[in-house]
């Protein structure tokens, strides 16, 4: 009989298949263990830190300490929630009528509306780089999808207020208390919150410590909102029967 040997496309196609099924089942096993384990970094502060070494600021320094969610003042969770994502306690990591309004925006020549949830805004900053690539938003789909499965809302919420950025290189909410507040994150009244979700989702633009006219105003708006909301009380409510939010 003549030896049979597979051509060399179908071990490369083999391979790949392989190396898919692995970063597949790696990425869920890495996502998994953060439900319990705090990042120590994130994809966005490693990206911070080589673009400082890059452009030359010499001056950088990337600030970031971990705060466990009993000693996060309940003001600040809210706050981001109603600044950014007002249906998160009750989507699964996709806001289907904010894409579809950007996409209705789109269509009629307005400015391009972000429509990321926060799920999705903490895939991004944990595991992604900055860009608006197909590539990249198929990960982000995918890893908002492992979050939301494998992560209760609160720990989402949780990682989110921790690596989110506040600041040119201030990271997370305990970071950001101590640097413009000069205290600690269980003590940010709702006011200060509003503050620190006024400048997402450009903190470098926006500043906490030199609010502009338009932070200010946002600042407000967030705390009208939240008080419509219900204060952080509308973080532990049941989902409306409809799974919209009023």
């Amino acid at each position: 009989m003549i030896p049979t040997h597979r051509s060399p496309l179908r071990r490369i196609v083999r391979i790949a298949c392989l190396l898919v099924v692995a970063w597949l089942a790696l990425s869920c096993v890495v996502v998994f263990a953060f439900r319990f384990i705090p990042p120590w970094t994130s994809a966005m502060m490693m990206e911070r830190r080589v673009e400082a070494w890059v452009t030359g600021e010499h001056d950088f320094t990337l600030r970031h300490r971990w705060v466990p969610w009993g000693r996060i003042s309940p003001q600040v969770g809210i706050a981001m929630v109603a600044g950014e994502d007002q249906k998160f306690p009750y989507h699964h990591g996709f806001d289907v009528d904010a894409i579809q309004d950007a996409i209705d925006a789109a269509d009629e020549g307005k400015r391009l509306r972000g429509a990321s949830t926060i799920s999705q805004q903490v895939a991004k900053n944990l595991f992604l780089w900055n860009g608006r690539s197909f590539v990249r938003k198929g990960l982000e789909a995918w890893f908002t999808v492992l979050i939301e499965t494998l992560w209760p809302k609160q720990r989402i919420l949780e990682v989110y207020m921790n690596t989110v950025e506040l600041g040119n290189g201030v990271y997370g909410v305990g970071a950001a208390a101590d640097a413009f507040y000069r205290g600690t994150p269980d003590r940010l009244d709702a006011t200060q919150s509003a503050r620190l979700a006024a400048v997402l989702p450009n903190p470098r633009r926006f500043r906490v410590d030199a609010p502009s006219a338009y932070v200010q105003r946002r600042t407000a708006w967030i705390a009208r909102q939240v008080v419509q909301l219900g204060g952080p009380a509308y973080l532990s409510r049941p989902a409306p029967v409809s799974g919209r939010v009023r």
